[in-house]
């Protein structure tokens, strides 16, 4: 059932990557604006890093530091990546994570037109991180989580890239009771972000802005 999970959310993904939603086009920068972003921050960036996917603006809720390195679980198209490649500044770096073929060449390609120097975009699921262990100030994720399969798997690779004192900031999909069967296992709620949603009654409560060491507290407990 995993793969099949993965296969289908590569699929959907890869094909809006493949697209041509782009922030060019008034509904994707419409969508974007909604969830947070202001018309300043989505035209500093390449406008094909907006496909109009996300559900919030976690940069704005982290505050990335000059010299970080923040770490994007879920890419896209590179959109978080590039903000926070802004605010970490040359002495930082911005990494992005993403599963999907598609949406890492898009990243990079945007990455190359806007002639950024400290990004790197690699290719994997979120809950397998190719980063050393305590090697990130900031984690930062905007509407992925929802679609992993084995969500405990991530939030233990976040604990594990994590530095003490580091910072974990989450917009997503959440619920705040049961869905109904028929929606809990239609592929389509699934990778459309509906099916894969955590709960709000397991998960710790504000963990969407957490410092590493009450996360690691938390993860604790549950374990």
């Amino acid at each position: 059932m995993t793969e099949e999970i993965l296969d289908s959310v590569r699929s959907k993904y890869g094909a809006v990557a493949e697209s041509t939603l782009s922030n060019n086009d008034a509904g994707v920068k419409a969508v974007a604006e909604a969830f947070g972003y202001s018309a300043e921050e989505l035209t500093s960036i390449p406008a094909e890093a907006n496909m109009g996917l996300s559900c919030g603006n976690p940069t704005a809720t982290v505050h990335p530091r000059p010299g970080e390195v923040v770490v994007d679980l879920g890419s896209g198209g590179g959109l978080d990546v590039f903000l926070a490649a802004k605010m970490v500044g040359p002495e930082g770096k911005a990494i992005g994570i993403d599963m999907t073929p598609a949406m890492i060449e898009r990243a990079r390609a945007n990455a190359e037109a806007g002639g950024y120097t400290n990004v790197e975009f690699h290719q994997s699921t979120i809950d397998n991180v190719p980063l050393p262990d305590a090697s990130v100030d900031c984690v930062i994720s905007n509407c992925v989580l929802n679609l992993a399969p084995d969500k405990s798997a991530v939030f233990r690779e976040i604990t594990r890239i994590l530095k003490p004192g580091g910072r974990l900031a989450v917009s997503d999909i959440a619920l705040k009771g049961e869905l109904p069967e028929a929606i809990a296992k239609s592929m389509a709620a699934y990778v459309g972000c509906i099916g894969g949603a955590i709960s709000l009654m397991t998960t710790a409560p504000g963990c969407w802005l957490l410092d590493s060491n009450m996360w690691r507290s938390w993860i604790a407990a549950q374990t």
